[in-house]
């Protein structure tokens, strides 16, 4: 019955003509955003980050929300009509949805994919409600030593989840660690990192980390690609799926849902991987795999569908442990604290409308996108002509008067500039981001919840072992670094001796 009244309580703030309105730009700019390849939700949701600065807490995070899950839903059109994917879950899609656009049947193609992530959505969205509460009432149990475990936990998990090199996404992390110390210490006033550079005595901005990194980085290595890309099919027709295409759908549908839904709540998993997931598992349950690649309707049903529960599912742990399982949700909780809002379980007791409010916009969310999506392919199709080299220009500068209406500091213009390029740097040799951002913005938490432990137990480091959820935190932590890097060492290792 709570938790039916919760959900009323939700609409009823969802539902305010300002809520909608935030909701429905969020999801129109997320759909461009997957739909136009290059910039992505990160680098979107860091460049709009100051203008929620000017927003109440609940409408920024509606927006932002529907920036992050519109995008998957986005990403689909590019993988079927051009073989582009606009968001990396959508790389999957790209496989059976292009051939099916040659084999023009684009339209079912298009349509499965946006009933797949509606349905994906609303199971995502129903999990949220059902499983935060129980988690929330846990989670306010916790004291210092296990807030610390929990987010060195987290940190770890991210790391060695993350795709490429584990030592590489463990030094992101250290590397994110350093920057969200850099600043004035709050508890001895000395300077820490600043070398010097008033500018920095308040530490890095989140924003100019985002933007920069995310930002700023993926436009320069999106400059130096390929523009050519060919758009199959400019009229697309008949969009309701078949009997036979609907049939063939439903198991995928809820099997990627399934699928989704569990790495959702894993650190640093993505929607890609769901999204592979559940197309290997269509592959081996399917009776004929060879049709695989060729224009199977279940090689689209599957990954979209799990890619969108993925994402909804990545709010649970953000919004109830205060814990970022990923890039946006780093984002996600930046723009909490910018709000003022400290992010964990008690946000949904003493911010209620927040908490509900979210769960609530992301069904309506959701059932936009499906009436968005589908009438609007054509808009879609003559937006994806426009050349690369015209959108830059505008993005770089509205992320630099962005930063600018910050603080009004052209030293943090520079900041970013500076980021941009470490993070170009990064990602050409193959050291992943989203570890960093999380090692930043969990970096000053954790300092905190460490000393506050020690200072209870007097200096005595056992602190964290003597409680019992802190122990098994710690125990899983050295459980996923066994587990995961000693097949990496042993791989290097042979390749040494070989």
């Amino acid at each position: 019955m709570d938790l039916f009244n919760n959900l009323i309580f939700g609409f009823s703030v969802a539902l305010s003509l300002q809520n909608l309105l935030y909701c429905l730009i969020g999801v129109s700019v997320g759909t461009l955003i997957g739909v136009l390849p290059g910039i992505g939700p990160l680098g979107t949701i860091a460049i709009l980050m100051p203008i929620t600065y000017s927003v109440s807490p609940v409408g920024a995070l509606i927006m932002l929300a529907g920036i992050y899950y519109g995008a998957q839903y986005g990403g689909s059109t590019t993988a079927i009509l051009v073989n582009l994917p606009g968001e990396t879950s959508a790389v999957v899609t790209c496989i059976d949805g292009y051939q099916m656009a040659r084999q023009g049947r684009a339209g079912p193609a298009l349509a499965i994919a946006a009933i797949g992530s509606f349905i994906a959505g609303t199971f995502g969205t129903l999990l949220i409600a059902v499983a935060g509460p129980p988690l929330a009432d846990v989670a306010l149990k916790f004291g210092s030593p296990e807030y610390f475990s929990l987010m060195l936990m987290g940190l770890v998990a991210a790391a060695v989840l993350a795709e490429g090199d584990i030592v590489k996404s463990l030094a992101m992390v250290a590397f994110g660690l350093l920057l969200g110390i850099v600043g004035t210490d709050v508890n001895t006033g000395t300077q820490r990192y600043s070398f010097g550079v008033s500018e920095l005595t308040d530490g890095i901005g989140f924003i100019v980390v985002a933007v920069g990194v995310f930002a700023i980085g993926e436009i320069i290595s999106n400059l130096g690609g390929s523009e050519e890309q060919r758009v199959f099919t400019a009229k697309v027709s008949n969009l309701m799926p078949s009997w036979d295409d609907m049939k063939r759908s439903i198991a995928p549908i809820l099997r990627g849902t399934g699928i989704g839904c569990f790495f959702g709540v894993l650190p640093g998993t993505g929607p890609a991987i769901a999204s592979f997931a559940s197309y290997m598992v269509e592959k081996k349950v399917a009776d004929d795999p060879s049709r695989f690649g060729k224009g199977a309707i279940e090689g689209v049903a599957g990954p979209e569908s799990a890619n969108n529960a993925d994402a909804q599912c990545k709010f649970i742990p953000m919004l109830t442990l205060g814990l970022p399982a990923s890039g946006v949700m780093a984002l996600m909780l930046g723009a909490l604290t910018i709000q003022g809002i400290q992010p964990g379980p008690q946000v949904m007791t003493t911010r209620p409308d927040l908490f509900w409010g979210l769960v609530a916009s992301m069904w309506i969310g959701n059932a936009m996108l499906v009436i968005l999506n589908l009438p609007m392919i054509g808009l879609w199709v003559k937006l994806l002509q426009v050349p690369y080299r015209l959108l830059f220009p505008a993005i770089m500068a509205f992320s630099a008067i962005g930063i600018y209406s910050v603080n009004n500091s052209s030293f943090e213009i520079y900041l970013t500039a500076l980021f941009g390029i470490i993070g170009f740097v990064c990602m050409r040799l193959g050291f992943p981001l989203a570890p960093m951002l999380l090692g930043y913005v969990l970096g000053p938490m954790m300092e905190e919840n460490l000393r506050r432990s020690m200072l209870m137990s007097g200096g005595d480091a056992t602190v964290f072992v003597r409680q019992p959820i802190s122990l098994a935190f710690i125990i899983a932590t050295a459980a996923i670094l066994v587990v995961m890097v000693l097949p990496a060492v042993r791989k290097r290792r042979g390749e040494i001796t070989g």
